[in-house]
């Protein structure tokens, strides 16, 4: 059993979409991060960063005699469920790194980006210069993703966990100020992921009310 420390957020979406993907067995646990409960200190011993998503594995990583394994930040909780499970990832070494790369532009483009054009573009004090910055920035990583999947099905090869950690993020394409027909290939692989029956449960439960 997995404990998953979460909100709804797009970070916090993706650790539960591979969950979900795995099949595995993951007790939800909100932590409600507009009321400043990631800042508790019960949740500080799991993640001393105060951040979600977490999770602790009861099991641990070397099987059920194993001490239970804590740990935070989105793309090592991605990384750890697909070593643990042997899921979406590929096998080959070159394929399974040039996934991790697009799992890492999510981790250092996609994100942090987006989240900032979230914050400006929705601040109740609007500032111009945040807005034309990130909003310009994101549309880039728009088109970064949209060139990429021309020649590509998905991020690389099969589905794997760089389709989960970039597929939260685009679902908020409103807020970045974009319209998905402007990305024809990122509009294709969004209904195609977006499809996807695991998918489509996590981003339906509703992070703030779950039990």
């Amino acid at each position: 059993m997995i404990d998953l420390y979460t909100y709804r957020t797009s970070n916090g979406r993706k650790a539960q979409i591979m969950l979900e993907e795995c099949g595995l067995d993951y007790a939800l646990h909100i932590v409600d991060i507009t009321r400043g409960e990631q800042g508790e200190p019960a949740f500080r011993i799991i993640n001393p960063n105060g951040r979600i998503p977490a999770i602790v594995d009861r099991e641990g990583a070397g099987g059920p005699d194993s001490a239970p394994l804590v740990l935070f930040e989105s793309g090592a909780i991605l990384l750890y469920l697909a070593q643990k499970t042997g899921l979406f990832l590929p096998e080959d070494e070159k394929d399974r790194w040039r996934a991790v790369q697009w799992l890492m532009f999510q981790m250092g483009g996609v994100g942090p980006m987006f989240g900032q054009a979230h914050h400006f573009r929705r601040a109740q004090t609007q500032v111009e210069y945040g807005i034309k910055r990130y909003t310009t920035e994101a549309r880039r990583l728009w088109g970064v993703l949209d060139g990429h999947l021309a020649g590509s099905e998905f991020m690389h090869g099969d589905y794997s966990i760089a389709d989960m950690a970039i597929y939260p993020w685009t679902a908020r394409y409103d807020w970045q100020g974009v319209a998905l027909e402007e990305f024809p290939n990122v509009k294709r692989w969004f209904e195609a992921v977006g499809a996807r029956p695991a998918v489509a449960k996590a981003m339906a439960i509703n992070l703030a009310e779950a039990a």
